[in-house]
């Protein structure tokens, strides 16, 4: 992962001025400091993978990745912060409204096309940019999907008179309506001077935050979804994790920030091979494949970034966190440049799902998300193709090394095996 920074901090950073910050291990961290110095200078303003796309997670704000340091930093009024919890609040506001056309059975894959991937980042962009509305938890769908044709209208209308979907509706306004209070709680405990009081009131934020993480995660609303269902469920649920997280930064309780990023990264690995388990259409693959790609390069690597710049912050001296909370960074207000513009890119994860259905099919494509979640998996596939290439006497494919094999050609081997045993057993 690669950080930006404003112009004048990368010309710096390209003279060799300016360094940017990296744990003892290696990792890169959002922030750039003078090297004869050692002052902080600046945080990031962008991230980039692979060299070239910017980083677009699905539930999670970039910017906190970039703003641990302000979260020190008291008297710049947490603009940032202010940020990230709209940020997850709409987030949250944008997925949960979409299972309101998704509803709790069987779904077509035009009606989840309306709703995948790159449709939900653009509702979330016009509900960032104030076009759209978030009511109780959920937009109006009517009008939000309009032009998009009577199979969907008519999707909106079967869900609005399911009596199973109207309970779980009433279980997801309340968990975000309690999420909502939360965030509102939070942000006042800002201005809350007397440190035991503030304290108080993060801890019953905390609180808050788990009564509606419960809610989200009630097997009332999951045990019979369908697998896009249950995903957008599980998303929400994620952004509710890392508010927790948050919470427990602002407290500066950074073991704990570690513990719960620690979890809930395992806990969305997990959660993402449950959505698979559950997948029984090429449909319902077309929604999830990408959806999960992106969470895995994207979310779960911001996650990941989040947490090494606490472990770093935590390992700090006290003398140089409280510098750094003396400091004047002054490129902070310049991460608000990057959100005005409309135009959201359609994701990567999309053109590469498109180009693998070229060359695979759906079970073998089902596994191939498996293995891209847990490498690990691939042992059992690996073991069986080796057994049933040497009792064909297809020696050219019992392979050196395996790590070479890429998840395609390990899933198409096995299932062409898979068909080749039916076949022979015919």
């Amino acid at each position: 992962m690669l950080f930006e920074f404003v112009p004048e901090i990368e010309a710096g950073i390209k003279s060799g001025i300016y360094e940017v910050v990296s744990k003892s291990s290696g990792e890169l961290l959002g922030i750039a400091r003078n090297k004869a110095t050692g002052k902080i200078v600046a945080h990031a303003v962008g991230v980039i993978i692979d060299q070239s796309a910017s980083i677009n997670p699905l539930t999670v704000p970039v910017d906190v990745i970039m703003g641990g340091l302000q979260m020190l930093q008291t008297h710049r009024g947490f603009q940032k912060t202010y940020k990230m919890l709209d940020t997850l609040q709409n987030s949250v506001g944008v997925l949960q409204t979409t299972t309101s056309l998704i509803g709790v059975g069987v779904v077509g894959g035009t009606v989840l096309s309306a709703v995948n991937l790159y449709q939900t980042l653009k509702l979330r962009k016009q509900v960032e940019l104030l076009h759209l509305e978030v009511k109780n938890g959920f937009l109006d769908l009517k009008e939000t999907l309009k032009y998009e044709g009577e199979e969907v209208r008519k999707r909106i209308d079967e869900v609005a008179v399911d009596i199973k979907f109207h309970a779980h509706q009433l279980i997801l306004m309340q968990a975000y309506g309690q999420f909502q209070q939360a965030l509102q709680s939070l942000k006042t405990a800002f201005l809350i001077e007397d440190s035991n009081i503030r304290n108080n009131t993060l801890g019953w934020v905390i609180n808050t935050l788990n009564n509606s993480l419960s809610s989200y995660k009630n097997p009332a609303i999951l045990s019979d979804t369908c697998a896009a269902g249950y995903l957008r469920r599980m998303e929400c649920a994620w952004a509710i994790e890392q508010t927790i997280a948050l919470t427990y930064q602002l407290q500066h309780q950074y073991d704990a920030v570690y513990h719960q990023l620690d979890f809930l990264q395992n806990q969305i690995r997990k959660d993402c091979l449950t959505v698979i388990d559950k997948c029984e259409s090429e449909a319902e693959l077309d929604f999830i494949f990408p959806e999960i790609s992106c969470i895995l390069n994207n979310d779960l690597a911001v996650l990941s970034s989040w947490q090494d710049h606490v472990d770093w912050i935590k390992n700090l001296p006290a003398s140089e966190r409280k510098l750094l909370a003396s400091s004047d960074l002054g490129n902070s207000d310049s991460l608000e440049t990057k959100t005005d513009s409309e135009i959201v890119q359609e994701p990567k994860e999309l053109v590469f799902y498109q180009e693998l259905k070229n060359k695979s099919h759906y079970l073998s494509l089902r596994d191939q998300l498996r293995f891209i979640i847990e490498p690990k998996l691939r042992k059992e596939y690996e073991s069986y193709i080796t057994e049933q290439a040497t009792n064909s006497g297809y020696n050219g494919l019992v392979a050196g090394n395996w790590q070479e094999i890429a998840d395609l050609t390990l899933a198409n081997l096995y299932w062409y095996f898979q068909d080749k045993s039916k076949t022979v057993g015919a």
